[in-house]
């Protein structure tokens, strides 16, 4: 059962059969959304009525990687909206790698405020989630309440931090082997996606993502044309140069999450990120890695309801 408003399709849709119900508030709805020439495939929860607060995932997660978030913020008075982004799950796949350029992507965070009426909203985003939210910041700041980014540092401290630090271009290989033609795909998908499991397994604890969640990832990866979206914006990372911005001072008021754990980005990153911020706020987790919002989840969404408020 689906109805159409402008440019969303509504529905409960085949994801809410593919998670735990209590993964999902009662209020959730699965849309699709005409933004940017593409169409996303977004989860919605929360009144419609409430400040709305944008949740950006990263590799190679989809709107699930919010699930330990969604109720909550939920309950404290939002209305939350957490996409698959290009490439990823039930979402539209271009097939050009310059379509998963930074500023498509952030084009497509701006187009979502668009298709929902919203003027300005709060934006939440980890990984490359947060990559999109940097360069939404930097690019439409008139469009941003307040924003929060975990483990995913500045682009311009990125692009400084890089080119000087060995350490960090060995924690960052994956990205240049990403940038092999068709050896990523099939060497990552093999044994039932072994190469990703490995990859997700290796860098967290054992108990972050049970087998019943990375089931749900499985689907998700399995999607036709996904596995190369998902790779395409490291491809695009690489290959496509992005416009250097008006400023590379962030205006928003701005909390940058970082579980000090992380063993694909030095935290040094994450301090000198604060110090780009106008109004920046650093919020360190010591016994969290990479993947913070699930290692820490309980920390993290105390400090988003609390700064989001």
């Amino acid at each position: 059962m689906s109805e159409t408003d402008g440019g969303i399709t509504r529905g409960r849709g085949t994801d809410s059969r593919e998670v735990a119900p209590e993964a999902l508030p009662p209020s959730a709805t699965f849309e699709r959304v005409e933004t940017n020439g593409i169409e996303l495939h977004a989860l919605v929860a929360g009144d419609d009525d409430a400040p709305p607060v944008f949740l950006f995932h990263g590799f190679p997660e989809f709107w699930y990687g919010w699930r330990a978030q969604i109720e909550p913020l939920v309950d404290a008075g939002y209305r939350v909206i957490a996409p698959d982004q290009r490439g990823y799950n039930r979402s539209d796949k271009p097939g050009a790698i310059a379509a998963y350029a930074i500023d498509e992507l952030a084009a497509d965070a701006v187009g979502l405020l668009d298709a929902f009426g919203y003027d300005r909203a709060r934006v939440v985003g980890h990984d490359w989630g947060a990559a999109v939210v940097w360069q939404t910041l930097l690019r439409y700041p008139e469009r941003v309440d307040r924003a929060v980014t975990m483990n995913v540092p500045h682009p311009a401290v990125f692009q400084a931090f890089l080119p000087g630090r060995p350490s960090q271009l060995l924690k960052s290989w994956y990205i240049f082997f990403f940038q092999l033609p068709r050896v990523p795909e099939w060497t990552w998908r093999v044994g039932d996606w072994w190469g990703l499991r490995w990859f997700v397994d290796t860098s967290t604890s054992p108990e972050t993502f049970g087998e019943r969640a990375l089931d749900r990832y499985k689907r998700a990866w399995s999607r036709p044309g996904a596995f190369t979206g998902m790779v395409n914006w490291y491809r695009a990372l690489v290959r496509e140069d992005a416009p250097e911005p008006p400023t590379w001072t962030v205006e928003p008021e701005t909390m940058l999450i970082w579980g000090l754990e992380d063993p694909y980005l030095h935290p040094e990153m994450a301090e000198d990120s604060a110090e780009r911020c106008a109004n920046g706020r650093f919020e360190p987790i010591a016994d969290a890695t990479h993947w913070v919002q699930h290692e820490a989840d309980e920390r993290v969404n105390d400090l988003l309801c609390d700064f989001l408020e």
